[in-house]
């Protein structure tokens, strides 16, 4: 199943079937529109803080939210006088523990979301690296729910960013091969520190969505002088490196553009610092930067 088609279910189809099925719910007592009403709130929260929103308008998620408090206020209005508890068929009994159980298992998936929200270690303060646009976070936190690169050591506090349109999408079309069509594809980026240029590669193609180049996932690192921790700033575009191995940069040079290079599958800045080989959380003003952050 492509991404693509993952988003459509459970960004569209599966809130809309929850929600409908709690509005049309025929309830014999406050209990039952309780326990469905609790894990549709959980599923809700979930797909609003986990699922990436760039692919079709980071607004749709306000708009659900709008929708299901809506919901709420509605539906509460029809259980209120009906008593607490009641005699249950097995059929309810069944329903019951099956919301239930859903209830525990995305009530664990947002204790984990939360917990992705700060590091256990100290921050290292950076620039951020783009100038002039609504850049939205892809990948970001402490927990694989809203970071992917959460289980590589080394990455483990990556964050990947792509750039905003007006209707809050990443590109012209849901997934287009046409590297232009990606509104980040062609943006100036700038040192996040000062410090030493340790690796620089100039000469890696730009793919065509959706091929990648597993082979080569290394970018530019920057040794940065204060911070003692390298920040390596991957998929440039070819032939846009500003500057050379061993050039000093201060914090806010221009170092390049972004653009579709190596281990990737469409235009997108991956950022991420590393000491002793180990990731380093990373804060941008004093952010910590996490999935569906908005960064102006």
């Amino acid at each position: 199943m492509t991404l693509s088609i993952q988003l459509i279910v459970f960004q569209f189809l599966l809130p809309s079937a929850f929600m409908i099925s709690l509005g049309r719910g025929k309830f014999e007592s406050k209990l039952e529109w309780i326990v469905q009403g609790l894990f549709t709130t959980l599923f809700i929260s979930w797909i609003f803080f986990s699922s990436p929103w760039d692919w079709f308008s980071y607004y749709l998620r306000f708009a659900w939210l709008l929708v299901w408090i809506a919901l709420l206020v509605y539906t509460w209005r029809n259980v209120k006088s009906l008593p607490f508890r009641s005699t249950y068929t097995r059929n309810q009994k069944w329903s019951l523990a099956i919301y239930t159980a859903l209830l525990l298992i995305f009530g664990m998936y947002n204790v984990w979301i939360f917990s992705g929200y700060s590091a256990d270690e100290e921050a290292v303060e950076l620039a951020f690296p783009m100038k002039d646009g609504m850049y939205y976070v892809g990948q970001g936190g402490n927990h694989t729910q809203i970071n992917y690169h959460n289980t590589h050591p080394a990455q483990k506090y990556a964050v990947d960013l792509v750039e905003l349109n007006t209707i809050g999408a990443r590109a012209s079309g849901i997934y287009p091969k046409n590297l232009d069509a990606y509104h980040i594809y062609g943006e100036s980026l700038y040192s996040p520190c000062t410090g030493k240029v340790g690796a620089s590669r100039n000469n890696l193609s730009d793919l065509t969505p959706p091929e990648t180049n597993a082979g080569q996932p290394k970018g530019m690192q920057i040794d940065c002088e204060s911070q003692d921790v390298q920040v390596l700033v991957a998929h440039m575009q070819e032939e846009s490196v500003a500057v050379e191995e061993g050039d000093s940069v201060q914090q806010g040079d221009p170092i390049g553009v972004v653009g579709n290079s190596g281990n990737t599958t469409e235009p997108h800045l991956h950022i991420h610092a590393v000491r002793d080989g180990e990731g380093v959380p990373m804060q941008f003003n004093g952010r910590f930067l996490v999935r569906n952050d908005v960064v102006w």
